[in-house]
């Protein structure tokens, strides 16, 4: 029993000193195990759609790491049940849309956040980060009430937004806008003095140095906010859900189209996981698309010259 306690020790301390004396072979060694890590977490999960998805929905029972059968055609039957294409559409329409008016609206505060000193813009672009952190749920009640016509202000009711694409445009902009001016604030304060004023001399606006020279300049910073953006609202749950009623014809998002697949009498789980694996794919092409613009803009955002 001694020697082997023994044996032990004299292994961890062989290790410990090799780790000291080779530290590249061990911080390799934890790359690899970090990336294995990272890898299962965030794959096991689709595989496990695939699993569910090539399985017949009766076969759905005490599963395993491999399909009760195999299916492909379920993936063509989620179209020829309802029209997800719709849905899929509705949700681009609105990721898109929603991109749009965040970055105008985030250019021009990140502008003016980056590239002037003036009394206060610390204290306020604090309080604009804040708000980032307000949850959603906390906005839901008024929100509603406003986009029913539920609220008068001097006799004049407001507009019927509900089961437009701008019950699910106008909330999640301002949710995700102080994130994109923290962001593009960043990129735009690094873009030299000397470069605007040379645009102002040559007889340019403000406005019109940040759309020739600041934005073309802040590509990379740019299009990450532009990304992210999208990629947060297409994948959105909750004023997605509560926002429109449900049906492909009043703007419902795909969230609403796999919903579409579970009855009151029974749940069609293989469609369900079908669905949710088409439904990932726009944004897992933009993805694969825009990697390397979404990691040079990440890294070269971090870095202050």
């Amino acid at each position: 029993m001694a020697g082997s306690e023994e044996t032990e020790r004299n292994l961890v301390q062989r290790y410990a000193k090799q780790a000291i004396e080779r530290p590249q072979s061990t911080y390799r060694v934890l790359l690899y195990v970090a990336l294995a890590f990272f890898l299962i977490a965030s794959l096991f999960p689709f595989y496990w759609l695939f699993v569910i998805a090539l399985t017949p929905n009766r076969s759905i029972v005490d599963m395993g790491l491999l399909p009760k059968g195999f299916q492909p055609g379920v993936f063509i039957d989620v179209f020829e049940q309802i029209p997800f294409h719709i849905y899929m559409l509705n949700s681009v329409i609105i990721a898109t849309l929603t991109t749009i008016i965040v970055l105008f609206v985030g250019s021009i505060a990140g502008y003016v956040f980056g590239r002037y000193d003036f009394p206060g813009r610390t204290p306020l672009l604090l309080v604009v980060l804040v708000i980032s952190y307000f949850p959603g749920v906390a906005f839901l009640i008024p929100l509603f009430q406003l986009f029913t016509e539920n609220i008068a202000f001097l006799g004049v009711h407001s507009p019927m937004l509900y089961n437009t694409p701008w019950s699910i445009v106008m909330p999640l902009s301002a949710l995700t806008m102080p994130l994109i001016i923290f962001l593009l604030s960043t990129f735009y304060g690094q873009i030299p003095d000397g470069l605007e004023d040379a645009a102002r001399i040559e007889g340019s606006t403000r406005i019109g140095a940040l759309f020739r020279i600041i934005i073309p300049l802040s590509a990379p910073g740019f299009a990450t906010a532009g990304i992210l953006t999208f990629i947060i609202v297409y994948n959105e749950f909750f004023f997605s859900y509560l926002m429109v009623s449900g049906t492909a014809g009043e703007w419902a998002p795909v969230l609403h189209g796999i919903f579409q697949f579970q009855g009151s009498q029974q749940v069609a789980y293989d469609l369900m996981a079908a669905a949710s694996i088409i439904g990932v794919v726009p944004v897992a092409i933009l993805v694969m698309i825009a990697q390397d613009r979404i990691v040079s803009g990440l890294t070269q955002g971090a870095l202050k010259e």
